[in-house]
């Protein structure tokens, strides 16, 4: 279905002020908009936008006809002091990404910051936000959560950063590309220790797909099938605090000795348990002599 709205209609929610407008668009399904938001999209007089061209689709897909101009982390030290003018005239100025919620990953922030030092008024059309989509799917913890993003691309950098995270209690909530998908999901099995986690990809699209389980089995699904296309966010579950059982234990190290040394398995599961690795080594080596 296609809906129109003219510049001279307006919707329940009043007129649209005067000032800059940080604007949530769809993160694949195009019926996932705000009626707000095609509200201060058709009476903007500027739509600053991370690809033009990916924009265009939208606004035309709903009959919306306003300029548009490219803003990215490329351009913003030239377009900011153009944007900032038109907010001092009393413009109404839209920010938008290609997907989802600014400044989420994406540009957006020197805008915002440089807004706020010239006194300017801001306002935020909220919506989708894949981050949180992902979350609501996942069947893992959202009492508390932190959102990371993408991780550092360098070896060495990944695996400082997610050493630092591991001791968090709260849920993680990655962004990674696909040909990065199977040596993150290595690496956090290896840092993080393996916990239950979930990758979803495409999310509201037509092939969304989601995948649970532990983080080796993740690791191993996805080296044998390959890594899917499109946008991924990965869950993963918090350390546990809760203690295991003897037998929990025993169970666990039992089958991380099918696939892995005795040294690995240690690191597993004392990471995944919170038990001593002393005490889980002990465990293990009675075990790994049976």
């Amino acid at each position: 279905m296609t809906v129109s709205i003219k510049k001279h209609e307006l919707l329940e929610h009043g007129d649209t002020e005067p000032g800059l407008h940080i604007v949530a668009t769809p993160i694949g399904n195009l019926g996932d908009i705000t009626l707000r938001a095609l509200q201060v999209l058709s009476n903007s007089d500027l739509v600053a936008c991370e690809d033009t061209r990916v924009t265009r689709r939208l606004l035309s897909h709903y009959n919306i006809k306003v300029p548009t101009t490219s803003y990215n982390d490329h351009n913003a030290k030239k377009v900011i002091p153009r944007l900032i003018k038109l907010l001092q005239s009393g413009k109404i100025v839209a920010l938008v990404s290609d997907a989802g919620t600014p400044l989420i990953s994406d540009p957006g922030y020197r805008l915002v910051q440089e807004a706020i030092s010239n006194k300017l008024p801001i306002t935020t059309a909220p919506g989708p936000v894949a981050a949180v989509a992902a979350l609501t799917i996942a069947g893992l913890p959202t009492d508390k959560f932190l959102f990371i993003g993408f991780l550092p691309t360098k070896k060495g950098a990944k695996k400082k950063y997610l050493n630092e995270l591991k001791n968090i209690q709260a849920t993680l909530v990655f962004y990674e590309s696909s040909q990065r998908l199977i040596e993150t999901l290595h690496d956090m099995t290896e840092y993080l220790g393996n916990r239950p986690a979930a990758v979803m990809r495409e999310i509201t699209k037509k092939f969304e797909e989601t995948k649970r389980g532990p983080l080796n089995e993740l690791t191993d699904h996805f080296t044998v099938e390959g890594a899917p296309r499109g946008e991924i966010v990965i869950i993963v579950s918090s350390l546990k605090t809760t203690k295991m059982s003897d037998q929990e234990i025993d169970r666990l190290i039992t089958k991380e000795l099918v696939n892995n040394t005795l040294r690995d398995s240690v690191s597993v599961v004392a990471q995944t348990s919170g038990r001593a690795r002393r005490e889980v080594y002990k465990r293990a080596l009675i075990i790994s002599k049976k």
